[in-house]
């Protein structure tokens, strides 16, 4: 256990260090609240169905939160640690790669939610972000849109046969899915081209839920997002873990 707890707060180290992670996980979005909030302010409006800019704001930047940590942070390490041979000297040892990669995910895991956090105490101080969901419902919608994501950055590490490669589907993904899912910009604004690309993003549906959970709207509003969340998870853990058994990590 201490070399588990070890290894957490080196890697929890690695991830302050890193600039990109660091700054998209914690000083953007609050950046982006306090931008738009500025502009827009947070008074009911009918566009949004008597709510606020910024309370549809911020659970669409929580995605982009999940965006950074689940398609940057989390699989370019696991493709850099691939490449420098760093996974096989850990399983020459009694943690072995897999402990590794756990401890990743959950370092990952805890920014994510440590950023959730500070951009809703920000939210809340500032603009007074009104939050009509239970928080129950609001955690488990999070947790379902960090492992859908977070699959899917596996997947890539799983699928890419190379770093560079990871890394431009990384990118790629990433910059595609937080200007056209709505984690950005409101998705009302968007023209209806690119509401119906945006339908298959993962991303859009993370924004479609937490925003559908921050409001307490009824499940089936947001029930298809969903389905998709949990199917994209599903096929991308069991087709990443297939990959990986098929590679060697030599």
């Amino acid at each position: 256990m201490k070399k588990v707890i070890a290894i957490f707060q080196t890697e929890s180290r690695l991830f302050m260090r890193d600039f990109f992670a660091f700054f998209f996980t914690f000083a953007f979005p609050v950046f982006m609240l306090l931008l738009y909030g500025s502009i827009y302010g947070n008074e009911p409006t009918p566009y949004f169905e008597g709510q606020g800019t910024m309370d549809v704001s911020v659970p669409a930047y929580a995605a982009m939160i999940i965006g950074v940590t689940g398609l940057m942070a989390f699989p370019l390490t696991i493709s850099t640690y691939k490449e420098q041979k760093i996974y096989k000297r850990f399983d020459a040892s009694p943690v072995g790669k897999g402990m590794i990669m756990a401890v990743q995910a959950a370092v990952n895991v805890s920014m994510t939610v440590i950023g959730f956090i500070l951009l809703f105490v920000i939210g809340k101080l500032v603009y007074d972000i009104r939050i009509q969901g239970d928080w129950f419902t609001i955690a488990l919608a999070m947790l379902l849109s960090i492992a859908c994501i977070f699959s899917l950055g596996f997947f890539f590490t799983a699928l890419s046969p190379s770093t560079k490669i990871n890394n431009l589907l990384c990118y790629i993904s990433y910059f595609v899915m937080i200007f056209l899912s709505g984690a950005t910009m409101p998705k009302e604004l968007f023209p209806d081209v690119i509401i119906k690309v945006s339908k298959f993003l993962p991303l859009t549906h993370v924004v479609n839920t937490l925003q559908g959970t921050f409001r307490n709207a009824p499940v089936g509003q947001y029930r298809d997002s969903l389905v998709v969340l949990a199917a994209v998870m599903v096929f991308c853990v069991a087709a990443g873990a297939l990959l990986y058994k098929k590679k060697s990590w030599m």
